[in-house]
C-alpha cells in the first residue's frame, strides 16, 4: 500500500485533481438524503472531495483519515470536524449520524468488513452508507492495456459489491441505490503504469506471482502511445440505508435520488 504520509502533498495532482473530486462529490451528494445533518467521510485524504459536499446547505461534514499529512491538509479545507483517526474505530458515538461515505477507500482494506461494522455502527436508523465498490474494475474500460492487466487481476476485490452487500447485510444495512461517475484524468498511460506496478502499487489489484510483475511491466512497455492516457474509469457508488423497515422518514428518502439513481 501507499505511504500516504508521503503522498499528501502530490496526492490530488497525481489522481484527477478537481474535475474528479466534483464528479465524485456530485454523484455521492445525488444519493445523500435531503433530511440528512451530518455526514461523516472516512478515508477523506485532502478533503478534496469531502470540502465539496460542504456545499449543501444545512449539512454539517466531518472527515477521518489514518495519515496525519492526509487529514492536515483536509481540516484546511474543510474546517475543524477533520480529525485524525481509525476508521476501524471510528471517534463518533453510536447512532450519531445520518450519513457515511466511503469513496475509494474500502478496495485497500482486507479487513473492509470491520470498517463496514464501524459504518453501520455510527449510523442512525434510516442513515446511509454511500461507498465506492468494485474501484479497480471501473478502469477496465477495454483498452490495450486492460488487456494486459486481465489475466493479473484479483477474482474478488475487498470492495466487490456482492461481498460489501453480504458484509453490510450482517450489521442492518440494505441496498437502497447507486450511481457512477467518471474519474476525470484518471486514464492510465502504459509507461506510468508499468512503473506503478513495479512499485508495488498494485497489490490488491492485481494477483502477481514470481515472475509476473517483469512480464507485465515489460509487456506494458512494449506498448504503443507509452504516454498517451487510455479512456477514464467509470466509478460506481452503492448506497446502503441502515434499518430501513424503522426510517420514520421514508417518504423523504424514497423521493430522493437514491431510490432511482441504480
Amino acid at each position: 500500500m501507499l505511504d500516504y504520509e508521503k503522498q499528501a502533498a502530490i496526492y490530488d495532482a497525481t489522481r484527477g485533481g478537481v474535475p474528479r473530486a466534483e464528479a465524485a462529490a456530485g454523484a455521492v451528494l445525488g444519493l445523500i438524503p435531503r433530511p440528512a445533518r451530518t455526514l461523516l467521510d472516512i478515508g477523506c485524504g485532502t478533503g478534496l472531495v469531502t470540502a465539496r459536499y460542504t456545499g449543501r446547505p444545512g449539512l454539517r461534514v466531518l472527515g477521518v483519515d489514518a495519515a496525519l499529512a492526509m487529514a492536515r491538509l483536509a481540516a484546511g479545507r474543510v474546517g475543524p470536524g477533520i480529525v485524525q483517526g481509525d476508521v476501524r474505530r471510528l471517534p463518533f458515538a453510536t447512532a450519531s449520524l445520518d450519513a457515511v461515505t466511503a469513496v475509494w477507500v474500502l478496495h485497500l482494506l482486507p479487513d473492509a468488513p470491520a470498517v463496514i461494522a464501524e459504518c453501520a455502527r455510527v449510523l442512525r436508523p434510516g442513515g446511509v452508507l454511500v461507498t465506492t465498490v468494485d474501484k479497480d474494475a471501473g478502469h477496465d474500460v477495454g483498452s490495450d492495456v486492460d488487456a494486459l492487466l486481465a489475466p493479473f487481476r484479483t477474482r474478488e476485490a475487498y470492495d466487490a459489491e456482492q461481498r460489501v452487500v453480504r458484509q453490510a447485510a450482517a450489521h442492518g444495512l440494505r441496498p437502497a441505490g447507486g450511481a457512477r461517475f467518471a474519474g476525470h484524468g484518471q486514464g492510465r498511460t502504459p509507461r506510468d503504469l508499468a512503473a506503478r506496478i513495479a512499485a508495488g502499487e498494485f497489490a490488491s489489484a492485481l494477483a502477481l506471482r514470481d515472475g509476473d510483475t517483469k512480464a507485465l511491466t515489460g509487456a506494458l512497455a512494449a506498448l504503443p502511445e507509452q504516454d498517451t492516457a487510455r479512456p477514464d474509469p467509470l466509478y460506481r457508488l452503492l448506497a446502503l440505508v441502515k434499518d430501513f423497515k424503522d426510517f420514520k422518514n421514508f417518504k423523504d428518502f424514497k423521493d430522493s435520488p437514491t431510490a432511482a439513481a441504480r
